[in-house]
């Protein structure tokens, strides 16, 4: 199980995908899950692993979902002997299935690495790889004929200045240091990916040249209006090594101005991509359920009603209309 939990874990990690980690770290009995069980949660709102079945899985994957976008870890208590100590970072559920005991589940949200895209095989471009993956960053590497050799350990080399194969996305940053060798072409190729940052190397006449250009092959005057020209914050750099030191700090302070987990999508947006059915909102106790694999299912007015547990089917069964009436308010 272990194996299989650690296994997952480094494929998600790989593939540069959102997902969490919960852990249950105590428990009252009785109830399914035993401290020390674990599972993640994907970005797809599945589960591998156990923490706990009915209302304790629901509101699992709820928790995990807002531990993506908030990138904040939680303590989610589940059960009948609740504390309402409103304590920061700890949610507390009242058990509304048919059961006894509490269950507490530690989450922890474990988002992609930010990106950078380094343009160019210039002494600044091998210098900003260097320390940007010093600093935590993901970092992809293109430079026309690069050999494995050129950067020292990128995560992802392209040999030639075409973006097609790169996946960017709002958490995306890049620079333009190619310094002369194919400025244009590597510009057009940064403005038509997804990205937070664009950054060109270069002395100020040049960079108003290489605009001007840009404009009069037709891109879009807001996209190149953003492109930071020259790159970097003013810290007087005179090193190849200095001026890779004030790219990055200017990636770094736009990086901390992005919002909360920026790119996570939310579980029903990837669920309908991967062609699996959305979530269903409980309109007793407002855990997401998957539709395709709920405890109950019951017709109200026209409307399949989708429940975790028993509990709530038979609360909502005693007074229908003022669950309906909430769930839509």
């Amino acid at each position: 199980m272990l194996d299989e939990f650690l296994e997952k874990s480094q494929e998600l990690r790989k593939k540069q995908e959102p997902f969490a980690i919960a852990i249950v770290v105590r428990r009252e009995a009785p109830s399914s899950g035993k401290t020390g069980d674990k599972a993640i949660v994907n970005k797809f709102g599945d589960i591998i692993g156990w923490v706990g079945g009915g209302c304790v899985r629901a509101i699992i994957i709820k928790e995990a979902e807002d531990a993506m976008k908030s990138g904040k870890p939680r303590l989610v208590r589940i059960g009948n002997s609740l504390h309402n100590t409103h304590q920061e970072s700890v949610m507390e559920y009242k058990m509304t299935c048919q059961s006894e005991g509490t269950v507490e589940v530690f989450i922890e949200p474990v988002l992609p690495l930010p990106h950078l895209v380094v343009m160019g095989k210039t002494a600044i471009a091998k210098s900003l790889v260097k320390l940007a993956k010093a600093t935590g960053f993901k970092v992809t590497a293109v430079a026309s004929d690069a050999k494995i050799d050129t950067f020292e350990k990128p995560d992802e080399l392209i040999t030639r200045y075409n973006l097609d194969q790169v996946k960017t996305g709002p958490s995306t940053f890049i620079v333009v240091a190619t310094q002369g060798e194919q400025d244009e072409t590597a510009l057009e190729q940064a403005l038509g990916k997804d990205h937070s940052y664009l950054g060109f190397v270069s002395s100020r006449k040049k960079g108003q040249t290489v605009m001007d250009y840009l404009r009069n092959a037709g891109l879009n005057e807001n996209a190149i209006a953003a492109i930071k020209s020259p790159a970097g914050i003013d810290i007087s750099a005179k090193t190849p090594e200095e001026v890779a030191i004030s790219i990055l700090a200017e990636i770094i302070a736009v990086k901390s101005e992005l919002p909360d987990a920026e790119g996570f999508t939310k579980f029903d947006e990837t669920r309908e991509e991967a062609g699996k059915p959305k979530f269903y909102i409980n309109p007793v106790c407002g855990v997401p359920v998957d539709i395709n694999n709920p405890k109950h299912i019951i017709e109200y007015q026209g409307e399949k009603v989708y429940f975790c547990c028993d509990g709530c089917k038979t609360k909502f069964e005693l007074e229908p209309e003022k669950y309906m009436h909430k769930a839509k308010a």
